[in-house]
């Protein structure tokens, strides 16, 4: 009975012993923790500003200033009387190189274009001697209709594909040629289709109707 008592108590205070050593470990852990965080932890926050200055001075943030000076080279006054505009699409097909060759040295692409052509009256081109009137009745003789704005639109024309030979780079200026040849060819789609008939038409509507507001009677277009 006593053994057994003693081999209790003998158990008892070696649990003892190993959870205030336990205890002591961890209490001594977090003690090395708080040093570090006290000592080290200054020293790798300087680290962390000086690589970051660092790296500010390696890579500085771009600085962009717009000259103070702005110089106007021409100011005019403008009539246009838009009166109707085409939206247009066209592909273009460019390539350049020798066919026997072009699987090395050639280069083509397929450019699709948007682009809008406006056209109207200049009515700067409106002479004193154009326009009569005679009681509730007004004559007028309009300038030609004409193409004021032909462009291509950057945002929606874009290089669909592209191939080039083994031995070569794209060449930009290619690009470009097919970009102008876009433009011209616009042009020409909305001038075949009529667009200076229909921006005269719409033309007489327009100034019609204003001067009818005005309270004359009648309007008679002249032509030139």
């Amino acid at each position: 009975m006593k053994t057994r008592q003693l081999f209790g108590l003998l158990l008892f205070v070696m649990v003892v012993i190993l959870l205030s050593g336990a205890g002591l470990l961890y209490m001594i852990g977090r003690q090395i923790e708080e040093i570090e965080d006290r000592t080290i932890g200054p020293v790798q926050q300087i680290n962390q500003d000086m690589a970051t200055r660092v790296a500010r001075f390696l890579e500085p943030t771009p600085t962009i200033i717009a000259d103070p000076v702005s110089i106007i080279h021409e100011v005019r006054s403008l009539a246009r009387l838009e009166t109707i505009q085409y939206s247009v699409e066209k592909v273009i097909r460019a390539d350049s190189g020798r066919e026997e060759v072009k699987t090395l040295f050639g280069d083509k692409l397929l450019f699709v274009a948007h682009g809008e052509v406006i056209a109207g009256v200049d009515m700067a081109k409106l002479q004193v001697d154009d326009v009569v009137l005679e009681g509730d009745v007004v004559s007028i003789r309009l300038p030609d209709a004409e193409v004021l704005v032909t462009r291509l639109d950057n945002d929606k024309s874009y290089v669909y594909d592209r191939q080039t030979g083994l031995l070569v780079r794209p060449d930009t200026q290619l690009e470009t040629l097919a970009r102008q040849t876009a433009e011209d060819e616009i042009y020409q789609t909305a001038i075949e289709d009529g667009i200076l008939k229909q921006a005269r038409t719409n033309a007489e509507n327009f100034i019609d109707r204003l001067i009818r507001s005005l309270g004359y009677d009648e309007v008679i277009f002249i032509e030139s």
